[in-house]
C-alpha cells in the first residue's frame, strides 16, 4: 500500500500540467486505450482473470468509482494536490456516514468523533472563504463521497472478484464515459478558442504530441498503484491496510512543493493530520 501510495502521489502531480494540452475526457479515453493492454498482461501473467464472477456488481463498483475519479481529476487541475487528496480522503467519513445513516449500523463515540476531527481537516485544507465563496471546494468532496460507494461496494458485492477484474472494469468504464464526453463536446462545444481553458470543457486535440509522455506516464503508472492498492485490501485486513493509505497525504504535497513549487500551508498540514487522524481512528475502531 505504501509503495502504490508512493506511485499515485507521484503521478498525480502531472495532472495540472497534462490539462494544458488535452481536457478531462480526452486524456481518459487514451490512457484506458494505453492501459488495457498492462492489464490483459497482467492476466497472463496469472495475476488474475479478466472476466468478472458477477458482471453487474463489478460494473456497479465500476461505475463509482469511475465517478469518483473524473471529480478527483477534474480537482487535480483545479486546485493544489493537497486539497484535492483532503476531498477525496473524506470518504471514510462518508462510508461511516453511510453505514450508520442508510445501513443503520451502530456507530460509538469514538466514530464520531473522527467525523468531527475529519470535518475540522476539511476545512483547514480548503479553507473556503465566506466573502468569495468558490463551488469549487465541492469537487474533491464529491469524489470522495463517489469513492466511498465504491469502497462499500467493492467489500460488500466483490470480495471473491479477481484484482485484474476491478481493474479492468474501472479502466473500461473510464474509457466510456471519456468517449462519451468526448464525443458530446464536438456535438455541442462550450469552449471556444480564447476562453480560459478549462479541463473539463475542453474539446479533443487532435495535436497530442506534448501530451503523449505524460499520458503514458499515467497509464503505467495508474495500472501499477492501483493494481497495488485493490491487492493491499485482498491481502490484508482492510482496516489495518487503510491506515498505510493515508501517506499519500505525504509523497503528494511533498512533491508538488520541490518540484513544482506548491508549498503548503501550515493550517492546511494541520488540517491533513486532522482527516488522517479521522480515517486512522475509523479503521481502527472497525477491526
Amino acid at each position: 500500500m505504501i509503495c502504490a501510495m508512493a506511485i499515485i502521489g507521484v503521478i498525480d502531480n502531472f495532472i495540472a500540467p497534462l490539462s494544458q494540452h488535452i481536457g478531462l475526457w480526452q486524456f481518459h479515453l487514451i490512457r484506458t486505450l494505453f492501459a488495457l493492454p498492462l492489464v490483459a498482461m497482467f492476466s497472463l501473467l496469472g495475476l488474475g482473470t479478466l472476466f468478472p464472477n458477477r458482471f453487474w456488481a463489478v460494473a456497479l463498483r465500476s461505475l463509482l468509482v469511475a465517478i469518483s475519479m473524473l471529480f478527483y481529476f477534474s480537482a487535480l487541475a483545479m486546485m493544489p494536490i493537497a486539497q484535492a487528496l483532503a476531498g477525496l480522503f473524506t470518504s471514510p467519513i462518508f462510508i461511516l456516514l453511510i453505514t450508520s445513516g442508510i445501513m443503520k449500523r451502530r456507530i460509538g463515540p469514538w466514530r464520531v468523533l473522527a467525523v468531527g476531527f475529519g470535518f475540522i481537516g476539511i476545512i483547514l485544507v480548503l479553507q473556503p472563504n465566506p466573502a468569495d465563496f468558490d463551488w469549487s471546494i465541492f469537487v474533491p468532496i464529491c469524489a470522495g463521497f463517489f469513492y466511498a460507494l465504491g469502497a462499500i461496494s467493492t467489500r460488500s458485492l466483490c470480495s471473491g472478484e479477481s484484482t485484474v477484474a476491478l481493474l479492468a472494469g474501472m479502466l473500461i468504464t473510464l474509457g466510456i464515459l471519456g468517449a462519451i464526453g468526448s464525443i458530446t463536446l464536438v456535438i455541442f462545444p462550450v469552449w471556444q478558442p480564447g476562453d480560459e481553458v478549462q479541463f473539463f470543457s475542453r474539446p479533443w486535440e487532435w495535436s497530442m504530441q506534448k501530451a503523449l509522455p505524460l499520458l503514458l506516464l499515467q497509464a503505467v503508472g495508474s495500472i501499477c498503484g492501483v493494481f497495488m492498492i485493490i491487492k493491499s485490501y485482498q491481502l490484508g485486513e482492510p482496516s489495518y491496510v487503510s491506515v498505510f493509505e493515508y501517506s499519500v497525504m505525504i509523497f503528494g504535497p511533498v512533491f508538488a512543493w520541490f518540484s513544482f513549487g506548491q508549498p503548503v500551508q501550515g493550517w492546511q498540514i494541520l488540517g491533513i493530520a486532522f482527516i488522517a487522524l479521522a480515517g486512522i481512528i475509523i479503521a481502527v475502531r472497525s477491526r
